[in-house]
């Protein structure tokens, strides 16, 4: 007997309009109605207009602060409405969560500290989350441990290949990781590019140690001389330890140095690591709007790749039941 597929629909909540928008373009599915509303006292509540009784559904937000809500009010707004949509009948929901808060605190590095990606992950189970969708999560095997639901780690690895095959053919590259931490996360971006261009990649590694906020470190270990460096990370905050990197490289006689980095906070201080004539160029996924940079449209070196269509693919596999194994990190 044939078995009917659940319905499948796609919210964004405000905050990830645009990006929900895209998404859903990308999969020719049209965004569902839902009403956001605001009280006085600063409360608020979110709902589903369309009918999810049974439904395949997922729901986009991306859980960075700023420009108008903190990641405490995006993370808040997310858990009441899957809480709803399960309430109101939905048979699976799927929490897409580009950038995912809280999720570099997954460890005790302190005496007493937090385990704050354990805590996420039993606020997202309390509301019936059936699976939660991430991209580039910090540490990809910590996200997947805390979790007892379904959980998808994506990798920007993706993204960035169809970039350097497009526009760094030619060239000789390495890809560095800008600490120990990062080298799996280079390693599947360089046998990747192996795999697409049909030659070989060089690797580096760069030294970093981090304690009480203080970054120190003056190694690095590779072969760049005369080649494209491709530092590798998740996420650009202040931009010190790409600028740390990039230096290093160069030192080490890296020809160009390209920083290709999924998410990009762009904290204050980051403006001047753009500006640094170390770094040719900057690439970033739209997952975190660039909002705290002055016109970044105009920022020769920034170059902003969209998710939207790795995020559309992985919902339409997700509903279809298809392997995921090419998008995710192993």
């Amino acid at each position: 007997m044939r078995v009917e597929r659940a319905p499948l629909q796609i919210f964004a909540l405000n905050a990830s309009a645009k990006l929900g928008a895209a998404i859903a373009a990308a999969v020719d599915q049209p965004l569902a109605s839902h009403e956001e509303r605001e009280f006085e006292d600063g409360e608020h509540k979110a709902r589903p207009l369309a009918p999810v009784n049974g439904g395949d559904v997922y729901v986009v937000q991306s859980l960075h602060s700023g420009p108008q809500q903190s990641a405490n009010d995006k993370l808040c707004r997310l858990l009441f409405f899957i809480g709803a949509l399960k309430d109101a009948g939905a048979a699976r929901v799927t929490a897409v969560a580009p950038y995912l808060c809280y999720a570099r605190k997954d460890r005790r590095t302190k005496p007493n500290d937090p385990v704050t990606t354990r805590y996420i992950a039993s606020m997202f189970e309390s509301v019936g989350t059936d699976c939660v969708v991430t991209l580039e999560v910090h540490n990809p095997a910590a996200f997947e441990n805390a979790f007892r639901c379904r959980t998808v780690a994506l990798t920007g690895t993706p993204l960035f290949v169809d970039y350097v095959n497009k526009h760094l053919t030619n060239a000789k590259l390495a890809v560095i990781s800008p600490d120990a931490g990062g080298m799996k996360r280079a390693e599947l971006l360089r046998e990747a590019l192996e795999t697409a261009l049909g030659r070989q990649v060089g690797k580096g590694l760069a030294e970093k140690h981090r304690s009480a906020g203080v970054v120190s470190g003056d190694l690095f270990a590779g072969d760049v001389a005369g080649a494209t460096a491709l530092i590798i990370d998740d996420l650009i905050s202040t931009g010190g330890t790409l600028l740390r990197t990039a230096r290093s490289a160069r030192t080490a006689g890296a020809k160009r140095v390209i920083a290709l980095v999924t998410h990009g906070l762009f904290m204050p201080g980051s403006a001047e690591v753009l500006g640094d004539p170390a770094l040719d160029q900057i690439i970033v996924s739209d997952t975190v709007p660039p909002f705290r940079l002055d016109r970044p449209e105009h920022n020769s070196k920034l170059v902003i790749l969209p998710a939207a269509p790795l995020l559309a693919e992985t919902i339409r596999r997700l509903h279809d039941e298809r392997s995921l194994t090419d998008l995710m990190v192993f």
